[in-house]
């Protein structure tokens, strides 16, 4: 996992290149790996793989670096520097608390709960999932719900374009009066447009490069601007870029025309939100006379504290709820051998309850019974705590039962009261 607590941008934007097709090659280049799921967003890059043996952790690490390091050029041992590994709980909580905007460059920002949801879908649709990433993936949304519901973190609505916005502000006018370019049609770009409206500006064009620009925009009821990217920034006072398309959208000349077209005029200031992990803004245009250029760098720089007591509640609910997912899953995990001997132990009762008089049967059952209780209870309390050495024991105590095909009482269970 590699985010903006350790890396700069530029390097996350590297890193994140062609993000779907590293999930598909490591998993069907990497015999050990059997699925993944690439979460990469505006401020992060994370692979989730699911390992058959944790003694392959680090050739699966070798082959997530061998192939990022394709795809993005930076040799393999800079790709492994880059990537933090972890195991068990401790990416079970980190997980939860990415998707409940503890780790987010604006603590708290909503966006990343449906960025999570996102990478899970995009990883059934390569068939790189599990049902192992799924249960993972499932869990870190409730956590995520359980987080806004329980302390009400992300119900202010911070968020990574509304602290560009507020950065933006004074120097526009009230919002009734912006006039904007939005470039970008994802989802990104969904959340960018409601974020605008909320503050109140109507007055929206969206521009893409890819021609989705129509559908998109008759959907959420703005207008679409023609291909001429020029012409679409005569006249705004706020461009928001968010498409993520590889190589700046907006470069100096496109903004150099569009502002000589307005000098008869008089251009006006103009803000400029450059929201693209991979920059749809050349960062040159920062340089125009009149022109501010917010990147994400910027927003890093000035985004909110996240030490606050209601963090501080998020970050004990994440812990707990992580816990409580590995207990879960440890639980299942070594469940199977301790039903293995249940049944064993139940089909030998069977056998001997047929040779028995309705009497004697219901004893043995009993007896039978009480003793397989106690070395399951152990067995799977064990298996929850994590503690391999009690449930080895309790384990081996359930398979030292054994019921005689005579009339006789069940023995007791190895080093249970008699």
């Amino acid at each position: 996992m590699a985010s903006h607590h350790d890396l700069d941008l530029s390097v996350l934007e590297r890193l994140s290149a062609d993000t779907h097709a590293v999930g598909r090659e490591i998993v069907t280049g990497c015999d050990s790996v059997a699925g993944a799921v690439v979460l990469a967003t505006c401020n992060r890059f994370e692979l989730y793989l699911d390992v058959d043996d944790a003694a392959d952790a680090e050739s699966a690490r070798a082959a997530v670096a061998a192939t990022v390091a394709a795809r993005s050029g930076y040799p393999a041992q800079r790709v492994a520097a880059a990537l933090v590994p972890a195991t068990g709980q401790r990416v079970v909580e980190h997980l939860f608390a990415v998707a409940s905007g503890l780790e987010s460059m604006v603590v708290g920002e909503r966006e990343i709960a449906g960025q999570v949801r996102r990478a899970l879908t995009a990883a059934r649709r390569d068939g790189t999932t599990t049902s192992d990433l799924e249960g993972l993936f499932q869990a870190a949304s409730r956590a995520s719900r359980a987080v806004e519901h329980g302390t009400g973190l992300g119900a202010a609505g911070r968020s990574v374009v509304g602290v560009a916005l507020d950065l933006v502000e004074d120097g526009l006018p009230v919002w009734s009066d912006v006039r904007c370019l939005l470039i970008g049609t994802g989802s990104y770009a969904g959340a960018s447009l409601a974020a605008l409206k909320a503050r109140g500006c109507a007055d929206v064009v969206v521009y893409s490069a890819s021609g989705r620009a129509g559908q998109f925009a008759a959907q959420r009821g703005v207008t679409a601007a023609t291909d001429d990217l020029a012409a679409a920034l005569t006249g705004v006072d706020l461009v928001v870029a968010c498409s993520g398309a590889a190589g700046a959208v907006l470069d100096v000349d496109a903004l150099i025309r569009a502002r000589s077209a307005e000098a008869s005029i008089g251009a006006r200031p103009l803000a400029v939100l450059d929201l693209a992990l991979q920059h749809d803004v050349d960062p040159a245009v920062g340089e125009l006379p009149g022109v501010r250029l917010v990147s994400l760098t910027t927003v890093a720089d000035q985004a909110p504290d996240g030490h606050s007591a209601t963090v501080a509640e998020a970050r004990a609910l994440v812990a707990a709820t992580a816990a409580a997912f590995e207990r879960t899953r440890r639980t299942r995990q070594w469940n199977p051998p301790v039903v293995a001997e249940r049944r064993r132990v139940l089909e030998q009762l069977a056998t001997a309850v047929d040779q028995l008089d309705e009497r004697a049967a219901r004893r043995l059952r009993r007896e039978v019974r009480s003793a397989l209780h106690g070395p399951t209870v152990r067995a799977r309390a064990a298996a929850a705590d994590g503690d391999a050495a009690a449930y080895a024991s309790a384990l081996a105590d359930l398979a030292a039962l054994a019921v005689p095909p005579a009339a006789a009482p069940a023995p007791a269970a190895a080093g249970s009261p008699r």
